[in-house]
């Protein structure tokens, strides 16, 4: 497929996305967290104007003098924007108007392609990538803020609690392997530069976590036992009254949750969803198992399938070695955000086609649980 070809691809898939929403649901947003469905379609469209059209092409008018205040996320080279928490509020610009933006930076990004400049070519792929990303935001944003509707809206159907299968465990031999992307597919600055790292012996599971088995800890008063928990989590869990997974319900005697195709009743074979680092964590020590390190995983996933959920791992979110920061606004991208943050490794239900590799380095900070966040056991042998 031709990059033209991608780029009508992926933002074509932004609006099908969109396509069962009615005109209030483009502007939800139930916490800081999560952005609308709207701000996400033209947060995407304004990261193609302001890094590719405004420095590439002297000729291009930008839209709207006041898109880049309201669609900027976080490049502070870049200008003051709207505070996050804020975004729900934008009733206007209209969806209508948000639309005709994309179509007019468009219609000027296929021109400008169409000329075959490498160094272009180049940060459209990152422009796609980082759209791709926002499309499987704009799912688990929307899923957040749908949920706090009592009448279950149901929107669209992703597969999102699928049967999980595999069984027992992959054992892994000490000894020094290298991390990291190779080659010249495309892959995010925090994913270089390869390295070499050593491992001790240990084993990971070839499947993950499933619901039964995470109510099981549930039943057997995992909430309530401070032994298998950090400080941190343990005083996240009680402040806030946590007692399952989000999404989660008690309904009479059975266990429901919300998904985006409306509350259905827990399946016991799909693998556990919507738990943070601090849940993972102490669902591991109450298995008196621990959860991988990145560097584990990465070496051990030929061994799984993953896909499904992204997968917490024990490490820390930190630059490899050799790691540089960009010049300029793109230097934004990552480096800024390592630190107190951990890794996820894989990809979810939700992650867009062709978005996911190996070497992939997710990162949230331990207390959210909104993405599809899940859980692969590890321990040392």
């Amino acid at each position: 497929m031709s990059i033209l070809e991608s780029f009508r691809s992926v933002r074509k898939r932004s609006l099908d996305l969109c396509k069962n929403l009615i005109i209030e649901d483009f502007s939800l947003q139930a916490s800081e967290e999560v952005s609308p469905p709207k701000w996400h379609l033209a947060h995407t469209t304004w990261f193609f104007e302001q890094f590719i059209l405004v420095p590439k092409n002297p000729e291009y008018l930008v839209k709207h003098p006041q898109f880049n205040f309201l669609f900027n996320s976080y490049y502070n080279t870049l200008g003051s924007r709207t505070v996050r928490n804020q975004r729900g509020l934008m009733s206007r610009p209209p969806v209508s108007e948000v639309l005709e933006y994309r179509t007019y930076v468009d219609d000027a990004m296929e021109r400008l392609i169409n000329s075959g400049d490498s160094e272009i070519l180049e940060l459209v792929v990152l422009g796609l990538n980082h759209e791709q990303q926002h499309q499987e935001l704009l799912i688990t944003d929307l899923k957040f803020s749908l949920w706090h509707n009592p009448i279950d809206p149901e929107v669209m159907e992703i597969g999102e609690y699928e049967i999980e299968e595999g069984v027992g465990w992959t054992e892994i031999k000490e000894g020094i392997y290298e991390i990291g992307h190779s080659g010249k597919d495309f892959c995010f600055d925090n994913e270089l530069n390869r390295h070499k790292v050593y491992l001790n012996d240990f084993a990971i599971s070839n499947r993950l976590v499933t619901n039964s088995e995470y109510l099981e800890f549930i039943n057997q008063g995992g909430y309530e036992n401070p032994v298998f928990w950090h400080d941190e989590g343990w005083t996240w869990a009680k402040n806030l009254e946590i007692k399952a997974p989000l999404y989660w319900e008690k309904k009479n005697s059975d266990w429901t949750y919300y998904t985006l195709n409306g509350r259905k009743k827990l399946d016991d074979n799909a693998a556990v969803a919507h738990i943070n680092f601090y849940e993972a964590s102490a669902y591991a020590n109450w298995k008196g198992a621990r959860l991988p390190t990145e560097f584990e995983w990465e070496v051990a996933n030929q061994n799984f399938s993953w896909g499904k959920r992204w997968e917490w791992t024990n490490s820390s979110y930190l630059p490899y070695p050799g790691f540089k920061v960009a010049p300029g606004a793109l230097g934004e991208y990552n480096g800024k955000f390592m630190v107190n943050q951990m890794v996820l490794r894989g990809a979810s239900i939700a992650t867009s086609e062709n978005h996911s590799r190996s070497t992939y380095r997710n990162f949230f900070h331990p207390h959210f649980r909104w993405q599809f966040m899940g859980i692969r056991l590890a321990k040392s042998l």
